[in-house]
C-alpha cells in the first residue's frame, strides 16, 4: 500500500518513545504504576509536540490531556494502562528482533500512541488537535468515560488508537460489551445428615447457566457466554450460595436492551432460592455508519486498506454512540493482544504515523466536520 503525502518519521525515535513507555509498566488499578505511566506519557507528548501534557487525576489514575490550541476539532484517543501485573517486563522484557518489537502493551496500546504522536509531530500547526490518553480503558473506562464524552463532543471527530485488526485493517464498527453478575443465594444444611432442609445454590446455578446461555442470538451477532462460576465451601454442606459471571456482545442497541431486560427478569427455579443480577452493556455497540466518512478518508490516504468489524469494545463505543464520527483500530499493526506473544510490525509504524498526519490535516481543513456522507462530498 501507499501512503499519498506522505512525510518524513523517524522509526528509531519512535523505537525509543516506544520502549521509554513499555518500560514503564502500568497495570491497571495500579495508582502508583499509572501516575508513572501518566509521566512517561506526557514527557515523550510534551518532548515531541511541545505544550504542556496535564495529568487529569481520577480514581483510576491519572488520564494525560494535551491540546494544541484553537477550537477543537479531532480528539486522538488511547489509553497507557495494561492488563499485565507488574514484573512481566522482567520476564519478557521490550525487545527489537526480526522486524517486531515486543514487551507488555506494545500493541495494547502503547505503539498506537507513539505512532500517533509522531504523526502529529509532522505537522507545521497542531491548532484544533487534543489528545487524551487514560488510566482504566482494559476495566471499563468508568473513571474516564464522563471526560471521553465531554472532549468528544467537543471536538467533534475522534480517532481511536487501539491496535489494528488482523492484517492491518481499520476497525469500523465495534459490538457493544459488558459483564453481568448472577448471585444465587440458597440455604446451607448437611449434605448427608439432611439434604433435604437446604436450598441448593449450585443446582440452581446450574438451571441458570442454562438459561442463560439460551439468551444468545448468533445469527444477530449477539453472544451471551458464562465465563466464570463459583459455589460452595466444603463437600459434605449443600452450597448456600453460587456466583456466576457472564460477558455479553451484542451489535445493536435492540439487542442490547434485550438482553438487558432477559438478565433483569430471571427467576429462580427452586424453592427458596434468590437471586441477585448486577452488570449491564457497558460499552453500547459501535455502528459502522459512525466511521464511514472517516474511513473513506482513510482509505484515499492508505489505498487497499480495509474496513472491519469486530467484536471486542474500546473507548469508541462511546464516542460513536454519542453521533460523533469514530474511526478506530489506527493504532500498531500486530497482534496477541493481552497475551505473551503480543508484538508491533516495525514496518509498518511509518505508515501509521503518516496516516495520522493525513487524516488529521484532511479533518481539520474540512469545512464541516466528516459524517457518513464524506465520501459523495
Amino acid at each position: 500500500m501507499t501512503l499519498h503525502q506522505a512525510v518524513d518519521v523517524k522509526v528509531d525515535a519512535m523505537i525509543e518513545d516506544l520502549r521509554t513507555l513499555v518500560e514503564v509498566e502500568s497495570p491497571s488499578r495500579d495508582a502508583a504504576a499509572l501516575t508513572r505511566s501518566a509521566e512517561a506519557v506526557a514527557g515523550v507528548v510534551e518532548e515531541r509536540l511541545g505544550g504542556h501534557a496535564a495529568l487529569v487525576a481520577s480514581p483510576a489514575g491519572p488520564h494525560v490531556h494535551w491540546w494544541g490550541g484553537g477550537e477543537p476539532r479531532v480528539l486522538i484517543l488511547g489509553h497507557h494502562d495494561t492488563v499485565f501485573p507488574l514484573g512481566t517486563l522482567a520476564r519478557r522484557p521490550f525487545r527489537v528482533a526480526d522486524g517486531r518489537a515486543t514487551g507488555p502493551g506494545v500493541f495494547d496500546m502503547l505503539g498506537g500512541l507513539v505512532q500517533a504522536v509522531h504523526g502529529l509531530a509532522a505537522l507545521d500547526d497542531l491548532s484544533g488537535v487534543e489528545i487524551l490518553v487514560t488510566a482504566d480503558e482494559e476495566v471499563g473506562s468508568h473513571a474516564s468515560r464522563a471526560l471521553i464524552e465531554e472532549r468528544a463532543l467537543a471536538c467533534g471527530t475522534v480517532l481511536v488508537f487501539e491496535g489494528a485488526a488482523d492484517g492491518g485493517g481499520l476497525k469500523t464498527g465495534r459490538k457493544g460489551c459488558g459483564t453481568f453478575e448472577v448471585t444465587v443465594t440458597g440455604r446451607a444444611a448437611h449434605a448427608g445428615l439432611e439434604p433435604e432442609a437446604g436450598v441448593n445454590a449450585l443446582v440452581e446455578a446450574a438451571h441458570q447457566v442454562l438459561a442463560i446461555a439460551a439468551l444468545g442470538r448468533p445469527a444477530l451477532g449477539t453472544t451471551v457466554t458464562p465465563t466464570v462460576a463459583s459455589a460452595g465451601t466444603l463437600d459434605n454442606v449443600v452450597p448456600a450460595e453460587a456466583t456466576i459471571v457472564v460477558d455479553v456482545r451484542v451489535e445493536s442497541a435492540a439487542e442490547q436492551d434485550r438482553v438487558e431486560a432477559a438478565f433483569a427478569s430471571l427467576a429462580p427455579h427452586l424453592d427458596g432460592a434468590r437471586l441477585t443480577v448486577s452488570g449491564s452493556v457497558g460499552r453500547p455497540p459501535m455502528p459502522e455508519s459512525a466511521a464511514a466518512g472517516l474511513f473513506a478518508l482513510a482509505e484515499r490516504l492508505l489505498p487497499g486498506v480495509e474496513a472491519r468489524a469486530v467484536g471486542g469494545g474500546s473507548d469508541g463505543n462511546f464516542t460513536a454512540a454519542l453521533g460523533v464520527p469514530t474511526l478506530d483500530g489506527l493504532g500498531a499493526v500486530g497482534g496477541g493482544a493481552h497475551a505473551d506473544h503480543e508484538y508491533l510490525v516495525v514496518d509498518a509504524m511509518t505508515e501509521r504515523a503518516n496516516l495520522v498526519t493525513g487524516l488529521v490535516r484532511a479533518v481539520r481543513d474540512a469545512e464541516r466536520p466528516v459524517d457518513g456522507d464524506a465520501a459523495t462530498r
